[in-house]
C-alpha cells in the first residue's frame, strides 16, 4: 500500500502530461502537493521520519535544497542560452551550417554531418530543445522532408543527451546522489559506445531512399568510431562537461575529411568560397569553453584552485548544497558567451540583448525544475523513493536490464533528461542498493535512458515540428523514432546487465 501512495506523484505527473497534455510545471506543481501531501500524511514526514525537525522544518530545509540545486542547475542553463541567442544573432550558425554542407552533398552522408554531428554538438553546447530546432531547417534545406528532417535529428541527438548543455544531466545526478560525476560519466560514455552504433545505423536507414549500401556500413561504422571514441576518451579524462561538445567537434574534424573522400558524390555542393574567418569566428567560443574545461579538469593546481571558493551548508538531518562558482561549468560558458560577442565585434548592448532573450526563455525552465526537484528531494528525505525501491527490488537480479526504460519514461514524461535524471536516480541508486547492485552503473543506466528518451519526448517533436511547419504531426514523427528508442533502450538494458555482473 505504501508502495502505491509513493509512486502516486509521478504516475499523476504521467497522466497529467500525457493525458491532459498539462506543461511539466502545471504538472509537476500537482505532482508536487501530492508528494507533500502523502510524505506528511502517509509516511510521516517531520514526525516518524525525521522526528527532531517536525514537519514544517523538513519541508522547508526540502524546499531549500531543491532550491538551491536549482540555483546551480539554471547556472549553467541561463549562461548557454546566452551564448546560443549571441550566435544566432551573429549569424554563426549559418556559418557552421554552410561548412558542414559542402563536405558532400550526398543524402546519407548530410544526414551524418548535419543530423548527428552538427546536433550532438549543439546539444554539447546549449541543449535544452536547441538541437533539434536548429538541425531540423538545416535538414529541410538541404533537401529531406521536414517529417524526416525532424526524426533525424531526433535520432542524431539523442546519443549525447547525456552529457548535454555542458554535462547538466550528470552534474545533477551528482548534485542529488552523491555519487562522483566522473565515474558516472565513464560508465555512461562506456554503454553509449557499446551501442551507438545502432543510432547511426537507425539514422542512415531513416535517411536512404533503399536499403543501405556496403558504403552506408562503413559511413556508420566511421560516424560513430569518430564521436564515440573521443567521447569515451574525454569522459574518463575530464568528467561529464565536454564528452558530447568535445567528442562531436574532434568526431567532426576526424570524420570530415575521410567522408569527403568516400561519399559519394552528385553535383558539387556549392561553387562559392567558404569564408574562413567567419567560420573561425562562429567555432571560437566552443573552442574557448572546451580548452577551459580541460584546463580546469585536467590540470590540478588549477583545479584546486578554483575548487577553493565555494559556497556550502548544511542543515539538521543531512540537508546540504554546495556551488563552487569558479569551477562550475556555468561560469565557464559565460566566459565562452563573452568570446562570441566580441569575436563578432559586438558590445554591451549584444550582451545585454542575449541576456534578455535568454532570461525569456528561461522564465518557463524555472517553474518545472523547481517543482522536479522539490518532488525528489521530498520523496527522498520523506523515505518514498526508498519505499519503491524495495518494490522494484522484487523483480530482481533482471532489474537492470529496465533501468533504461525508467530513464525513457522520465524524459518521456518530463521533456528533460535532466529533469529525468533529477525524478528518478534516487529511485535508481535506492534500487540498486537494495538487490546490492553497484550503484554506479544504474545510475550510468538511468542516464542513457533519460538521454534516449529525448527520441520520443513530446516537447522535443513538437518544438523542432514548429520550425519546419510540422505542427500537429507529432505523431507521425514519433512513429518514426519509436523503433530507435524501444531498440536502444533494451541494447542499453542488456550492456547494465552486463556491467553489474
Amino acid at each position: 500500500m505504501q508502495a502505491l501512495a509513493a509512486g502516486a506523484p509521478l504516475a499523476a505527473i504521467l497522466a497529467l502530461m500525457l493525458g491532459w497534455h498539462w506543461s511539466a510545471a502545471k504538472a509537476g506543481s500537482v505532482g508536487l502537493a501530492l508528494a507533500l501531501a502523502i510524505a506528511l500524511l502517509v509516511f510521516g514526514f517531520g514526525e516518524a521520519v525525521l522526528p527532531d525537525l517536525g514537519p514544517a522544518r523538513a519541508v522547508g530545509f526540502s524546499v531549500a535544497e531543491a532550491a538551491f540545486t536549482a540555483a546551480t542547475i539554471l547556472w549553467i542553463v541561463f549562461p548557454a542560452l546566452c551564448l546560443y541567442e549571441a550566435q544566432e544573432r551573429a549569424g554563426a550558425f549559418g556559418a557552421i551550417r554552410g561548412a558542414l554542407a559542402r563536405i558532400s552533398d550526398d543524402p546519407r552522408t548530410l544526414a551524418l554531418l548535419v543530423g548527428y554531428f552538427f546536433a550532438l554538438f549543439m546539444e554539447g553546447a546549449a541543449g535544452f530543445g536547441t538541437p533539434v530546432a536548429l538541425a531540423a531547417p538545416l535538414l529541410v534545406s538541404l533537401g529531406f522532408s521536414p517529417l524526416k528532417a525532424v526524426a533525424l535529428a531526433l535520432i542524431g541527438h539523442a546519443a549525447g543527451v547525456s552529457f548535454g548543455a555542458v554535462g547538466t544531466p550528470i552534474i545533477a545526478q551528482a548534485e542529488i546522489t552523491g555519487v562522483d560525476a566522473g565515474a558516472i560519466a565513464v560508465r555512461t560514455a562506456a554503454m553509449h559506445a557499446v551501442a551507438g552504433i545502432v543510432l547511426v545505423l537507425f539514422l542512415l536507414r531513416l535517411a536512404a531512399d533503399g536499403p543501405l549500401r556496403r558504403i552506408d556500413w562503413g559511413l556508420a561504422l566511421l560516424a560513430a568510431a569518430c564521436f564515440f571514441g573521443p567521447s569515451l576518451a574525454l569522459a574518463a579524462l575530464a568528467g561529464p562537461e565536454v564528452p558530447t561538445l568535445g567528442g562531436a567537434l574532434v568526431g567532426l574534424l576526424l570524420f570530415a575529411p575521410i567522408a569527403r573522400r568516400i561519399a559519394p558524390r552528385g553535383s558539387a555542393p556549392g561553387a562559392e568560397a567558404m569564408d574562413l574567418r567567419a567560420l573561425a569566428r562562429a567555432v571560437l567560443p566552443y573552442g574557448v569553453l572546451l580548452a577551459l574545461i580541460l584546463a580546469t579538469r585536467l590540470l590540478p593546481p588549477v583545479q584546486e584552485g578554483l575548487r577553493a571558493i565555494a559556497l556550502a551548508w548544511t542543515l539538521e538531518g543531512g540537508f546540504s548544497g554546495r556551488f563552487e562558482p569558479l569551477y562550475h561549468p556555468g561560469t565557464l560558458l559565460m566566459v565562452g558567451f563573452l568570446v562570441g560577442v566580441a569575436a563578432h565585434g559586438g558590445g554591451l548592448r549584444d550582451v545585454l540583448a542575449a541576456m534578455g532573450a535568454a532570461a525569456r526563455r528561461l522564465v518557463p525552465v524555472v517553474a518545472a525544475l523547481f517543482a522536479m526537484l522539490a518532488i525528489s528531494r521530498i520523496m527522498v528525505h520523506a523515505g518514498m523513493i526508498g519505499t519503491l525501491a524495495q518494490a522494484a527490488a522484487g523483480i530482481g537480479p533482471l532489474w537492470p536490464v529496465a533501468a533504461p526504460a525508467v530513464g525513457v519514461l522520465g524524459t518521456f514524461v518530463t521533456g528533460s533528461a535532466t529533469a529525468s535524471n533529477i525524478l528518478l536516480s534516487e529511485f535508481q541508486a535506492a534500487t540498486a542498493r537494495a538487490l546490492a547492485l553497484d550503484v554506479t552503473p544504474m545510475l550510468a543506466a538511468q542516464s542513457f535512458g533519460a538521454a534516449v528518451g529525448n527520441i520520443v519526448c513530446p516537447h522535443n517533436i513538437i518544438a523542432g515540428g514548429a520550425t519546419v511547419g510540422l505542427a500537429g504531426r507529432e505523431g507521425p514523427v514519433m512513429r518514426l523514432t519509436a523503433s530507435a528508442c524501444l531498440a536502444y533502450a533494451l541494447a542499453g538494458g542488456l550492456i547494465a546487465l552486463a556491467f553489474v555482473r
